[in-house]
């Protein structure tokens, strides 16, 4: 799957700061890229936005395309004398706190998560290089955590839910090298492509969502990828700040024609362990082009 002017934007949706439990992947609508707990998600258009379409902001879209492609060549399995390391016991203690809230998926992409660092020390902090190694390594830990969690839903027992996170995050680990210098190989390719899809977004109503900076593509459907977010994440939008505009059935319309997707809902209290989520959408002016659709 492939993801990927004008004056000052006739309006900017911005702030969206998304707090989670846990760190989250494999949102389809969202280009199906890994949204970090307390990732700062934005939507942006034209001139703001365009800024924002650089190399560095594709570095997470790609890698989670990449991953896919080079899965092909990078399928090794679970060592056991990874698994034997897990500390099965401390898992299940933390999941015995609250096990509807405990995430098999969150558990093991923190545990496979915490080696990237490690994997990717010996290139210069800050640089392409890095932080592409980084968004390799994070979309294998994410995608070998999804694949091994599928199996496990919030009503299995503590015992299934640390087994599964334990053998995704060996699997990971089996197989991150590997996917390191695989995805090496397409990141020139995909940045480029990337960064024409993102500018074609910029100059649509509903613009580009980015996340940390990082491109979040949304498959020419913003309003699925914001439901999504939504029912992953629980966002709750504070719609103070848009003057006279209204909101009503998951659209938002200020004065003219201008359209914008919107999340409305409280949130629900959460449990142990989990963070408050919170959403600011800011409109300025009106614009009259109506939304278009993605090739």
């Amino acid at each position: 799957m492939k993801r990927f002017t004008l004056p000052a934007a006739a309006f900017t949706i911005a702030g969206l700061t998304l707090l989670a439990t846990e760190a989250r992947a494999g949102i389809d609508a969202c280009g199906d890229i890994n949204v970090e707990a307390s990732a700062m998600c934005e939507v942006q258009v034209e001139a703001e936005c365009e800024l924002s379409c650089e190399p560095v902001a594709f570095e997470a879209s790609c890698a989670a395309d990449l991953q896919v492609e080079c899965e092909g060549r990078c399928d090794a399995t679970a060592e056991a004398s990874c698994e034997a390391e897990c500390d099965i016991a401390a898992c299940e203690a933390r999941c015995d706190i609250d096990p509807p809230e405990f995430s098999c998926q969150g558990e093991c992409e923190a545990n496979a998560e915490a080696t990237c660092d490690a994997e990717c020390s010996g290139m210069a902090s800050g640089s392409e290089a890095r932080g592409e190694c980084e968004a390799s390594c994070r979309a294998t830990a994410s995608a070998e955590c999804e694949g091994s969690c599928s199996g496990t839903p919030p009503s299995a027992d503590c015992r299934a839910k640390c087994e599964a996170s334990c053998k995704g995050e060996c699997t990971a680990k089996a197989n991150v090298d590997c996917q390191i210098d695989c995805q090496s190989e397409g990141y020139a390719d995909c940045k480029l492509e990337a960064e024409g899809g993102c500018k074609a977004r910029c100059s649509e109503p509903d613009g580009a969502l980015f996340c940390d900076g990082q491109y979040v593509d949304h498959g020419g459907n913003l309003d699925a990828c914001m439901a999504a977010l939504k029912a992953s994440l629980e966002i709750e939008v504070d719609s103070s700040a848009r003057g006279s505009s209204e909101c009503s059935n998951g659209r938002c319309e200020a004065e003219g024609e201008a359209e914008a997707s919107c999340s409305m809902g409280p949130g629900r209290p959460t449990g142990a362990g989990a963070l408050g989520l919170l959403a600011l959408l800011g409109m300025a002016s009106a614009v009259t082009r109506r939304r278009g659709t993605r090739t």
